[in-house]
């Protein structure tokens, strides 16, 4: 019997307690022709830049009390593609990510910028997660507890084939993913660092983790902005939200997706 004094939360069970209560199509209507692949980033100045073209569509839109979320449409190499802005963190982000799924998503590519822990590994390539440490919450509301969690074999080939085919140069590596932003100490990240984690984020862990629930293929690319490396915080290209190489973070996830 359980000790009543004690509580048990999801970081200590053995199973995925099911089944819920409501579902993300008791709140989220299927949309008629919704295209297979869905991109989606969290720089808003990309999405904006991509949303400003002539061969793109507003063809849904996310409801949440921050505000709506529009859903585009894009035509690439003859495949309509849809393309939306991601909320950052892991509960919103993959609330999103199964609401999109509700709506006829079957292939999902993610893209954004992180932290760097090892400079000397990451420098100026992209990095490819290869597994993610499990320090926040979301991900264990899908997936039974462990320390880590790996990333889908074939997607980590599919993406590396791109970006080989594409002539650009990637790391493979692990990623620590993290609920704080403002509490990346300085004696966590030399743990992580020691772990072998050589960037940090917010949601990769949690999205790895719906996405195996819901078997949903899933790709995953980051960037370097901040460095995290050194005794002092170097905010670099953080401040540019990635809009210095938007069109190729785009072409890269559009190439992805139709490799899934």
């Amino acid at each position: 019997m359980n000790d009543p004094q004690k509580i048990f939360t999801i970081f200590e069970k053995t199973e995925i307690s099911e089944p819920a209560l409501f579902s993300p199509s008791d709140t989220t209507k299927k949309i008629d022709h919704f295209p297979e692949i869905c991109i989606s980033t969290f720089s808003e100045s990309i999405i904006q830049k991509f949303a400003s073209l002539d061969n793109t569509t507003k063809i849904a839109e996310l409801h949440t009390a921050n505000g709506a979320i529009p859903i585009y449409k894009i035509r690439y190499k003859d495949t309509d593609i849809a393309f939306c802005l991601s909320m950052v963190g892991a509960p919103a982000c993959v609330a999103e990510f199964e609401e999109i799924i509700a709506m006829g998503a079957k292939k999902f590519v993610l893209f954004g910028s992180c932290g760097v822990l090892d400079d000397e590994k990451v420098a100026d390539n992209i990095i490819i997660p290869v597994s993610a440490v499990r320090d926040e919450g979301t991900s264990y509301h899908y997936i039974a507890p462990s320390p880590e969690i790996a990333a889908d074999t074939h997607a980590v080939q599919v993406l590396e084939n791109v970006l080989e085919n594409c002539g650009y140069l990637y790391v493979k590596g692990k990623t620590w993913t993290s609920d704080a932003i403002y509490r990346e100490t300085m004696p966590m990240i030399r743990e992580r660092r020691q772990d072998g984690c050589i960037v940090v984020e917010m949601e990769c862990a949690s999205m790895l983790a719906v996405a195996k629930y819901r078997h949903i293929p899933f790709i995953q690319f980051l960037y370097g902005a901040d460095n995290l490396s050194s005794d002092i915080w170097e905010i670099r290209d953080l401040s540019l939200y990635g809009l210095s190489h938007a069109e190729k973070y785009m072409v890269l996830a559009f190439e992805c997706g139709l490799a899934l």
